[in-house]
């Protein structure tokens, strides 16, 4: 592969940051990746890759907890029925914490043996260019101050959780989802405020930890956002194992007084517990990048405008991950930035289409989805056959003790063209694959139909959905 003579600068080492970087090196540029947070942003460092860690720690304890139906039971050393399973937070939580960091210093020697130059510090947008469309980018660091010149920059700063005045955490007992790994003592009672997919995934977790949870949501369920099926699924889920969940309740202020927070509801209501998790949606980071000054245009809340290669208002600039506030979503902010370098360095590219990524609720039972949803076939954006089939019948969901979940999808009508695709069970998140690559590559019902599935397997409940939809 020819040297390429392109400079890029990446402000922002997270997923959209490092993974562009690895892109832009391998087509030859020299590539700087500009990062004050550590390297994976807060997708290794304090979201993904944490909250995954301890959500896994949860999987184990929701199958043993079904252990009695396979026929297994515990005993103590005196060989009586054990009760229960009791947590260790603050070991569960040094694991999760050594995994994060672990995966960041992976990260940054792949990077180091690509060739990529890492400089720690606060990056800014200096100025709106020369006349060759060169770009300053002002390094603020620990090592003093330098200025960086390139031929592109894409703006990867990420996003932060979402406070308000009202609401304001402490890091003990009111917490964002970044704060709660250095918990070491399981709390007594758990509020969550927020039923979006994070506060759906906290709630979860700590509930199958054996927590005390109550779940406020604004809206009149669970995962608003999400198919209404699946998520009326896994409402039931949580309130049958003993969440209380507050649908149309909306949090007006959460409180601390000694070791009690109160969270008091618009309606008059108060709910009191140990500890509080607000799930109150994120905000852009991206203050005081020198975006205005540079003709980047920002919406109203902040995020960044791009187009579907991640190009900004601004020439050179290019923009990637949860600043722009396309789908916030780890994967989708690796490919704008994977998207963003072929673009610049003029590699193959395919424009980002959103209903072909395929995303994953992390709760139990998971929830995954990809492509047209009920929701866009409902209101007519979308006309398409549905076929939903529960896991209640999967030869191999019985064998595992699973009773609730479904695999639904949506195909054209006359094609057969398979354009979409829920899935709610355990491991959801890798059982989706088949019917995104259906998505993306167009397939029809009949073919995804006639691919040899294992006997017996979760997975054959896919082909068996896709036999229904068939039409002579």
């Amino acid at each position: 592969m020819s040297e390429s003579t392109e400079r890029v600068v990446i402000i922002g080492g997270g997923p959209g940051g490092y993974e562009a970087a690895l892109v832009a090196a391998q087509l030859g540029a020299a590539v700087t990746v500009v990062d004050s947070d550590g390297i994976g942003g807060s997708a290794v460092l304090t979201d993904c890759v944490p909250s995954k860690t301890l959500i896994a720690t949860a999987e184990l304890m929701t199958d043993l907890a079904g252990a009695a139906e396979l026929g297994l039971s515990f005993t103590d050393h005196e060989g009586d029925d054990a009760q229960s399973l009791h947590v260790d937070l603050a070991r569960v939580n040094a694991r999760v914490q050594q995994l994060a960091a672990d995966q960041s210093v992976d990260i940054g020697r792949r990077l180091d043996r690509e060739g990529v130059k890492v400089v720690r510090g606060r990056g800014r947008l200096d100025g709106a260019g020369d006349a060759g469309g060169v770009r300053r980018v002002a390094v603020t660091g620990d090592d003093g101050d330098q200025t960086l010149e390139a031929d592109a920059v894409l703006i990867a700063t990420g996003a932060a959780p979402r406070t308000l005045e009202t609401a304001r955490p402490d890091g003990e007992r009111i917490l964002t989802w970044e704060q709660v790994y250095d918990l070491t003592e399981v709390p007594r009672k758990l509020i969550v405020v927020g039923s979006g997919v994070t506060g759906a995934e906290f709630a979860s977790a700590y509930l199958a930890l054996g927590v005390d949870v109550t779940l406020v949501s604004s809206r009149d369920r669970v995962l608003p956002g999400e198919d209404a099926d699946a998520a009326r699924v896994l409402e039931d889920v949580l309130t049958r194992n003993g969440m209380e969940v507050l649908s149309q309740s909306r949090m007006e202020s959460v409180t601390r007084d000694g070791d009690e927070v109160k969270v008091a509801l618009t309606d008059g209501r108060t709910v009191t517990g140990s500890h509080c998790i607000l799930a109150l949606g994120s905000v852009p980071n991206t203050g005081g990048l020198g975006l205005e000054e540079a003709g980047v245009v920002t919406d109203e809340a902040g995020f960044v405008k791009v187009d579907r290669v991640s190009r900004t208002s601004a020439r050179g600039v290019y923009a990637a991950g949860d600043c722009t506030g396309v789908l916030m979503l780890a994967s989708v902010a690796a490919m704008q930035g994977r998207i963003a370098m072929w673009h610049f360095l003029g590699d193959a590219v395919r424009p980002l289409d959103q209903k072909m990524v395929s995303s994953n609720v992390f709760t139990a039972p998971e929830i995954a989805t990809v492509g047209w949803s009920q929701k866009d076939v409902d209101e007519g954006d979308m006309q398409a056959e549905v076929v939903t089939l529960p896991l209640s019948g999967n030869a191999r969901a019985k064998m595992q003790g699973i009773h609730d979940g479904f695999v639904k999808l949506f195909c054209r009508p006359g094609t057969g063209i398979v354009v979409g695709g829920v899935v709610v069970g355990p491991r959801a998140s890798e059982l989706i694959h088949p019917i995104a690559i259906a998505v993306t590559e167009s397939l029809t019902a009949d073919q995804l139909a006639q691919v040899f599935t294992v006997y017996p397997s979760i997975s054959g409940s896919i082909a068996e959905a896709a036999r229904r939809l068939h039409r002579v």
